[in-house]
């Protein structure tokens, strides 16, 4: 089930991880899904949103138009929020329609952007269902910009790398890469390696420690980095490692195991479902990148047909670009975590639907993990995840990384 490996860029391509018939996607290349109503379920699930909601652009479209290319609309129920917003979490203005059947923005978006869309809608019994996209629009003609990962002004965990998406494809990549500069406070070595020609990451030999300041110097305004092709950004970032948090996953044992500070004192143990012996979840390093507390997983993202489409994955945090997730289930026998690995890919935890529920498993994971804390995953099977799916760096050994 290896998908395609797309770059990191606040990317989100609907989840797949469903537990057999009820899980979650990440499969033999731990993709992204859901699926519905689980094999040895003792009741039957929640009745599903029949309201069907759609944005366009598609997720991860770049060069997106900044005018009359956006719209939300929705079937079989009455839009209830709709955010659109940049990287900084600035807001564009829209309008829902009347009958909250759509929505559009105010007005024209910004080029050369990174955006952000969520909607909710609501069916006639009150069921909610929620879809997310990314995008960016086009840049002007003849320049480049590069979008950033994390966000200037963040917090984040101790393996969140610097990583810059150009956007335009880059041939002089050391004239590029030599207008980039990326500082640590307390002072470390931290290098670069490229992904392909659209992706260029920072990271130090470790992870960082907890606490460390970091500064990225963008120096791209007038840089060629392909012919005709014209850097326009000259800006400083800044984020802060925050507290240090690196859980291990034992997917043999069935084992979520949530570890805090430079000893790695263990906070909580949790039970988990992994990726099936036809899907198994990826081993290795995995970072998480984003939070969703409500998703769409849908197997047709992946290429997996109408297997499954689950409007309201709770307590979502992604973990590759290719779609693999650790997310709450509330579909699946309670039995199965700690016990079976039925998933197709992802990592899931006992969860309530529509994810009110304050103490189970998925939800006190949820609101202890921020983007930049890393997950360890460990089997007897299953591909390692590739360093560039996601914030996959460590992935890659140190002698390898500066090449």
């Amino acid at each position: 089930m290896r998908r395609r490996v797309g770059v990191w860029a606040r990317r989100v391509v609907a989840a797949w991880c469903v537990l057999v018939v009820a899980g979650c996607g990440g499969g033999v290349s731990g993709g992204s899904g859901g699926d519905v109503a689980g094999v040895g379920s003792r009741t039957p699930p929640p009745a599903p949103s029949r309201a069907v909601v759609t944005a366009v652009p598609a997720d991860g479209a770049q060069d997106v138009a900044a005018e009359g290319a956006v719209r939300v609309t929705v079937g079989q129920g009455r839009l209830v929020s709709v955010r659109l917003a940049d990287a900084k979490g600035v807001e564009l203005p829209g309008t829902i329609g009347p009958d909250g059947a759509a929505w559009v923005p105010d007005g024209p978006l910004p080029l050369g952007t990174a955006f952000t869309l969520d909607a909710v809608a609501e069916d006639d019994q009150g069921q909610r269902a929620a879809q997310h996209s990314a995008f960016s629009t086009v840049a002007r003609a003849h320049t480049f910009v590069a979008f950033f990962t994390p966000e200037d002004g963040s917090t984040v965990g101790v393996g969140m790398p610097v990583s810059l998406r150009l956007s335009r494809p880059i041939t002089d990549r050391a004239a590029v890469e030599r207008a980039v500069r990326v500082t640590a406070d307390p002072p470390v070595p931290v290098a670069a390696h490229w992904f392909g020609n659209q992706r260029l990451d920072f990271r130090p030999r470790q992870y960082w420690a907890a606490g460390t300041r970091v500064t990225v110097a963008l120096r791209l305004k007038d840089v060629q980095g392909a012919p005709g092709e014209f850097g326009t950004q000259s800006r400083d970032l800044h984020f802060t490692v925050g507290r240090a948090q690196v859980s291990t996953v034992d997917l043999d044992a069935h084992t979520l195991t949530v570890r805090a500070g430079q000893g790695g004192k263990v906070l909580r143990v949790l039970k988990v479902s992994g990726g099936s012996p036809d899907h198994p979840t990826y081993r290795g390093v995995m970072v998480v990148s984003e939070k969703y507390k409500l998703t769409r997983m849908n197997s047709q993202t992946v290429g997996m047909g109408d297997e499954y489409d689950i409007k309201d994955v709770p307590h979502a945090m992604r973990l590759t670009a290719s779609g693999t997730f650790v997310h709450g289930n509330y579909w699946a026998d309670p039995g199965v975590f700690g016990t079976a690995n039925l998933s197709h890919g992802c990592i899931g935890l006992a969860d309530v639907k529509g994810g009110t529920g304050k103490d189970t498993p998925a939800a006190w994971l949820f609101e202890h993990t921020i983007p930049g804390d890393v997950l360890e995953v460990r089997a007897s099977a299953g591909d390692f995840v590739p360093p560039s799916n996601g914030l996959g760096d460590w992935n890659l050994p140190w002698e390898q990384w500066g090449q």
